[in-house]
């Protein structure tokens, strides 16, 4: 996530900041469908769950606890609060923590099956710091071994916006 987003700062029209506020418009999870995730998973159904739950629902990448506390300061969340329902909604399965390398642990909702989300790739921008979720079929390991006991896969290097500048 870049380290820009996030401020409540109206973004340029035509942005990547201004694309991400009508993508959220367009696909903001309804109340309904959160509330049946979180009582399938027997987690009590409180409003500040459905806020972080909705909020990492709309990211398209891993999103570090002060950054999200951050994104949901305007609703009146502190970052115990925030960092408590973290906690709760990883051990119910339903969002994935993750570790890039940075000692920052971040958190995202899984696409597709939980079990499949760690055979997708991360892609790290050195520069910026922007993270992306790379396709499950992007990245390829030949060792059968190897690919036997891989955990993440992580590449680094410098993302398309910052390699124009």
């Amino acid at each position: 996530m870049s380290k820009k987003e996030g401020h409540g700062l109206a973004a340029p029209v035509g942005s990547r900041e201004s694309e991400e506020v009508t993508a959220k418009k367009a696909a903001q999870p309804d109340t309904a469908t959160l509330s049946q995730l979180l009582s399938s998973r027997r987690l009590r159904i409180t409003g500040h769950r459905l806020a972080v739950l909705r909020e990492l629902s709309l990211l398209r990448s891993p999103v570090s606890h002060p950054e999200l506390t951050e994104r949901l300061l305007p609703l009146g969340l502190d970052r115990a609060t925030v960092y408590r329902n973290l906690l709760s909604l990883t051990d119910a399965g339903l969002i994935i923590k993750t570790q890039l390398g940075d000692n920052v642990w971040r958190f995202e909702v899984p696409r597709g099956q939980p079990r499949e989300h760690g055979s997708h790739p991360h892609f790290v921008c050195t520069d910026c710091g922007d993270i992306a979720c790379l396709p499950a079929g992007s990245v390829t390991l030949n060792a059968k071994g190897v690919r036997e006991r891989v955990a993440e896969v992580q590449l680094r290097g410098q993302c398309q916006s910052c390699a124009r500048n």
